[in-house]
């Protein structure tokens, strides 16, 4: 089971792949980070990214009806329903990937693709292999 660093080499070996990060979408924080970063700063895009993951967790529109939603601990914030968020560019994609931990599942993955060079399906697929086995200590 990959830790961040190790996950990050291997989401950079997705053809197309320019940057990632692991980020933690409620404080906005890069928990690790690799390649490029789309504004130059690798923080600064942790903290964008991290704004789009809340607004897109938190939104009712993308609830589970609540027979799927399962039993919460008291005080556990439920996890959040949405597996990822894709946004296109005229030159790439990214994409956020959630990542499901033990603790409180405020973790995504964030891959940044080239649009020529890249296969969304694919980087789709990888990504949410490496979510599930992502160990986060």
């Amino acid at each position: 089971m990959p830790g961040i660093d190790e996950c990050l080499l291997e989401v950079m070996r997705l053809p197309g792949a320019r940057g990632a990060s692991v980020v933690d979408w409620t404080s906005g924080l890069a928990l690790g980070t690799i390649g490029e970063s789309p504004n130059g700063d690798h923080e600064a895009t942790a903290a964008e990214t991290a704004e789009v993951a809340r607004m897109t967790a938190e939104q009712p529109a993308f609830a589970r009806l609540a027979a799927d939603s399962g039993a919460q601990h008291p005080g556990q914030p439920p996890s959040t329903p949405v597996e990822d968020v894709i946004v296109t560019t005229h030159d790439g994609y990214h994409m956020l990937r959630f990542v499901e931990t033990a603790f409180d599942s405020s973790v995504f993955l964030h891959l940044w693709l080239d649009r020529s060079e890249g296969n969304l399906a694919l980087a789709r697929m990888r990504l949410g292999e490496l979510a599930e086995r992502l160990v986060l200590a």
